[in-house]
């Protein structure tokens, strides 16, 4: 039955088209003919139809990406629209619309007919759909003629991020590996002053391929995109790699690799020299000497460097993978000691283990020979620069010989985010914030994702007591990592500083899940906070919760639960048990004092715990040496810190005036702001119980007055 109607349907049509012919034959009156498509509205059927039609397909073309529709689809769809306009008009030239319903136009008589009563009706319809489409027409080229003029304002032509590489090899284990090159070729590239290269820190957390390219092109601020993958099967490497127009989807490049393991490195100088010429980039002799440079002769030594990278790239900073990362390239450079790469890495992460978790003489050492060895071996070398650089910045305080060193790295590798973040922080040591923050805007202009740039930048404005354009940064960060513990909590206390009240802080708290407290962090801000409200039972409970004893402060000394429970015993004015806890915790603040003598931090942080043991000498004497230790000429964020430390404890061993002389200069001072009790801000002073021995007329003038300006 199906198959019979089917042949009926078109027998049916077939007559129908060969009426028409014959109507339109040679023979038949012209004038008759062409006042017979206008009775039967073929005219205007052509017209509807067209109008439709063109409304249809723009709206196939919005709507069948967004449903991620293959792409023969909306062929199909084209052509079945093109296919439809013929078979309209021979349906509106073969039928008519009567009383009785739809007839056959050779059947019905000009009185039977509507087609005059009807006429109006879809002329007005033609207008409607007419004046629609003209409307979307309009908005079409104006939101392109828009979209054109920031493209072109916002983005470089010659700007190009590199998306992670999927990683195609049988062994998963191989990741690091394809993870490993897409690092490789975006340093190569680096090399090039004539593109601007995204950092891997700003790509990493995409897909491999994604099918968003251009939105993804507008938050990396680039123009063009380079996808690639890699599969490894023992000294043998795959690649794929592929540059795109973001916006257009248009392949500028495309090339396939199939290469032994130590012809990687010709892959990755031939990859880039082939970019900058897609782009328009013209290499000078000199970066095509560095882009053409081997690494290594060794391949396994380059694999355990890789693997190296992939431990020293990761986001969280963690000890552990700072100390893996610092073994694999140990290891690459005893199969391969002249592999000037692999020193210049290891010096630099093994500053970064000093400056952050072991501030020890035989780390310090170690970084600055690994740096000096990886310029005996290659004297150009930016990544060499870099680590001497980072090794004068974080052992030796010595920012001159720091940024010297940033700057010949800058040379050689000018799009490299890191170096122009190290150049950054460098200058706001220095106090030359106008200048920080503007080197803050260049690296994130080569990086515009990376958390520690928007970070950092951040915390300028913290520090310039910029409370507006703080949080804005923090929100920013917190964007990219929703999880981030320690900038919940900072945003928290920024917005403390602003507003005085104390409940942003305990809503940023309240949004950590329960388990989750590294080093204490946690642990150290819901005390920090209870004693605040002078509510020493929730601090309590807080520390009893912890289940680690040494707890790390927001300034970064390491503190017993026992100075801590010392602190609540001081805020329910229990005097004779604060002596037994602070007693207790004194013999773990001395270590940590002897261990890093030149820590300022710690040297305060003890003065701190004697001026509350009522060891006025002790304290003064810990206090000074804080402030000798870094000064501010030397250092404007650690010595304000110092400072804020020293006038807390001129409060808290009864030298009131010293005490508040200095809380009126530090509260125009940049820096001497902090997440925790050595902070200097109208809120701190209004709120904090380490303050209460200066609440006289004098502090009280100051606490009535408005926030000052800091001075910079």
């Amino acid at each position: 039955m199906q198959a019979s109607g089917a042949r009926r349907s078109k027998i049916d049509i077939s007559r129908i088209y060969c009426k028409v012919s014959r109507q339109m034959s040679p023979g038949m009156n012209s004038g008759n003919f062409f006042a017979e498509l206008k009775r039967r509205n073929v005219y205007k059927v052509a017209v509807a139809y067209a109008i439709v039609a063109w409304l249809l397909i723009q709206a196939a073309s919005i709507l069948f990406p967004t449903f991620e529709a293959p792409a023969w689809v909306m062929k199909v769809f084209v052509t079945a629209v093109i296919l439809g306009f013929p078979v309209a008009l021979i349906f509106a030239w073969a039928f008519e619309i009567t009383p009785e319903g739809i007839k056959r136009a050779d059947e019905v008589s000009p009185d039977e007919s509507m087609t005059r009563r009807r006429s109006w009706k879809l002329t007005a319809i033609i207008v409607l759909v007419a004046v629609v489409a003209a409307g979307l027409l309009i908005f079409q080229f104006t939101r392109k003629a828009n979209v054109n003029t920031k493209v072109n304002v916002a983005v470089d032509s010659k700007s190009v991020a590199v998306l992670p590489f999927e990683n195609l090899s049988s062994d998963k284990e191989n990741a690091f590996f394809a993870q490993g090159i897409q690092d490789e070729i975006i340093t190569t590239l680096s090399k090039i002053g004539g593109l601007r290269v995204i950092s891997r820190t700003s790509t990493a957390n995409y897909k491999s391929a994604p099918e968003n390219l251009p939105e993804i092109a507008r938050e990396l601020r680039v123009a063009n995109v380079l996808e690639g993958s890699v599969q490894k099967s023992g000294d043998r490497v795959h690649i794929n790699v592929q540059l795109i127009q973001a916006d257009t989807d248009a392949h500028l490049w495309a090339q396939s690799y199939d290469r032994q393991l130590i012809d990687i490195f010709a892959v990755e100088a031939e990859v880039a020299k082939r970019i900058a010429d897609a782009l328009s980039a013209t290499l000078s002799p000199q970066e095509k000497a560095r882009v053409e440079t081997k690494p290594t002769e060794n391949s396994d030594a380059y694999v355990l460097y890789l693997r190296g990278r992939e431990y020293q790239t990761r986001p969280d900073n963690f000890l552990q993978d700072f100390r893996s990362a610092a073994r694999y390239f140990e290891q690459a450079i005893a199969l391969d000691p002249n592999f000037a790469l692999a020193h210049a890495r290891l010096s630099a992460v093994t500053s970064q283990i000093y400056h952050w978790f072991e501030p020890t003489e035989a780390t310090k050492q170690k970084a600055h020979a690994e740096a000096l060895e990886s310029l005996r071996l290659q004297p150009n070398l930016g990544e060499g620069h870099a680590a001497l650089g980072l090794y004068l910045y974080y052992e030796e305080a010595d920012y001159e010989g720091a940024l010297r060193e940033f700057r010949l790295a800058a040379e050689t590798l000018p799009n490299d985010g890191d170096v122009g973040l190290y150049i950054a922080a460098v200058l706001r040591r220095q106090g030359r914030l106008t200048e920080a923050i503007a080197a803050y805007k260049r690296a994130e202009a080569i990086d515009p994702r990376n958390q520690v740039t928007l970070y950092d930048a951040s915390q300028t404005y913290f520090g310039l007591r910029d409370w507006s354009n703080a949080l804005r940064g923090l929100d920013r960060v917190l964007q990219l990592a929703p999880d981030s513990v320690n900038v919940k909590i900072q945003r928290g206390y920024t917005e403390f500083f602003a507003k005085g009240s104390t409940v942003p802080i305990k809503v940023a708290l309240e949004s950590i899940p329960a388990n989750v407290d590294p080093d204490g962090v946690v642990t150290f801000a819901r005390w920090d906070v209870s004693l605040m409200d002078r509510d020493p039972a929730a601090a309590e409970r807080a520390l009893a919760s912890c289940r680690l004893e040494t707890i790390t402060s927001q300034p970064g000394a390491p503190l017993p639960k026992s100075y801590l429970q010392g602190c609540i015993d001081l805020v329910r004015n229990d005097t004779a048990r604060a002596q037994i806890d602070f007693e207790a915790a004194r013999p773990a603040l001395e270590k940590t004092v002897a261990n890093s003598p030149q820590d300022p931090t710690r040297h305060a942080q003890l003065g701190l715990l004697y001026a509350f043991m009522g060891r006025k000498e002790d304290a003064l004497r810990e206090g000074q040496r804080a402030v000798e230790l870094k000064p501010l000429t030397r250092d404007v964020i650690e010595g304000a810190i110092a400072q804020a430390f020293q006038a807390l404890i001129f409060a808290r061993t009864g030298e009131t005036d010293k005490a508040t002389s200095e809380i009126e200069r530090l509260l125009t001072t940049p820096f001497a702001v902090d997440y925790s009790d050595d902070s200097i801000t109208l809120s701190d002073l209004r709120t904090r119980w380490e303050w209460d021995p200066l609440r006289n007329a004098r502090f009280q003038k100051i606490l009535a007055g408005p926030e000052p300006k800091t001075v910079h």
